[in-house]
């Protein structure tokens, strides 16, 4: 299975949303906490083609997007067929 890494902060809604909808999956995932650190948000941005805001989740080297792509993905059974490549 490959690396699930999520780019957070932690006042971020979106975020927890995120989060739990990994959780109820049991998947289990790394969270980078971008929170007042410029030098891992400029990481994240360059990993999501500029994109800024959180979360930002990536399932190995393949960016999801952020909680919105991430549940449209669960939905279409995109999430377990991306987990099992």
């Amino acid at each position: 299975m490959p690396n699930v890494t999520i780019y957070t902060t932690a006042s971020c809604y979106f975020c927890h949303v995120a989060k739990n909808l990994l959780r109820r999956k049991n998947i289990a995932f790394t969270e980078i906490d971008v929170s007042g650190d410029w030098g891992l948000r400029r990481d994240m941005m360059k990993l999501a083609n500029g994109r800024h805001a959180v979360p930002q989740i990536f399932v190995g080297s393949t960016h999801v997007g952020g909680s919105h792509e991430l549940q449209a993905l669960e939905s279409q059974g995109g999430l377990d067929r991306l987990l099992a490549a």
